[in-house]
Parts: C-alpha cells; structure tokens; sequence
C-alpha cells in the first residue's frame, strides 16, 4: 500500500471523489503544509497557519497507478488559480501535491510539465510540488461529510 496527498480546494469534494476510484483502499481528510503544530479547523481558517486542506488517501498501487491518481488530481480543479478554488478563498485552499517519494516528486513534476506542455490551460500552473510533512486528520465531522451530508457548498 502507498499514500499519496493532494490539496486541490475544500476537501470535502477532493475526498468524494477520490475515495470511489477502484484501488483507493481509504482517504482521509485533514491538514498539511504549515507551521503550527496540531491545527483545528478553526485555526485553518484564519489563513494564518500554512495549512492546506488535504486528502490523504491510502491506495494499492496494483490496482490504481500514482500517475492515475495524479490525473484526477489535475481534473478536479483548477490548478491555475492561487490560493484559491471557486468562492473558497486562503492558502488552505491551494493546490498542491504532497510527495513522500523521490519516485512521486519525479513524476508529479513530469505530470505538471506534460500539463504545461498540452496548453490545456491559458494560465500558469501555479500547484506546489512539496515534500510531504506531517499529516493532522481533521475533526471526524469533516470525514466523508458529502457521503454524510449530500452535496453542499464548502465553507469559505
């Protein structure tokens, strides 16, 4: 089993989608990438911390490939905007990939180069490829909260 992490917006909805692909074996939701030591949501939201919003998600790599996930995580936002996604406003809402391997930054950088390269987008690419850090689950309401509470607009 591996891991792999994205940010790409509100959570909620990175985390429907990824945790119905064949080969995801669980996702989590939670925060990455800033400085303050276990955050609360309330904390991520004051745009003070660091953090992104993230899925981390547990998969069999023989079943579903991480250039597979990757490209999910392309087709579910919108990789152009910074520190944004729709009305939802912050850094906690960038798009980012979170990579625990020399082999997925490898190909997370190859995966965002191709992406430049098909002119799919006007704008820049502006997701950050970083290191992964440590990983703080969000408060157990926000696990699987559009499989509890059916579509709704993410806060922000």
């Amino acid at each position: 089993m591996e891991k792999a992490t994205f940010a790409a917006g509100c959570f909620w909805h990175t985390e429907e989608v990824f945790r119905h692909l064949n080969g995801v074996l669980s996702t989590t939701v939670g925060y990455m990438g800033g400085t303050v030591q276990n955050p609360m949501y309330e904390d991520i939201c004051t745009d003070n911390t660091g953090h992104a919003e993230v899925v981390e998600i547990t998969f069999d790599p023989n079943k579903i490939s991480y250039e597979e996930l990757l490209t999910v995580f392309w087709d579910i936002h919108d990789p152009t905007t910074k520190n944004r996604q729709g009305p939802d406003v912050g850094t906690q809402y960038r798009s980012a990939i979170f990579y625990y391997t020399p082999e997925q930054k490898m190909k997370a950088e190859l995966s965002k180069k191709n992406l430049e390269k098909s002119r799919k987008y006007k704008k820049k690419i502006v997701t950050e490829i970083t290191k992964a850090t440590t990983f703080y689950p969000a408060e157990e309401y926000h696990q699987h909260y559009l499989a509890k509470h059916g579509a709704v607009k993410c806060p922000g």
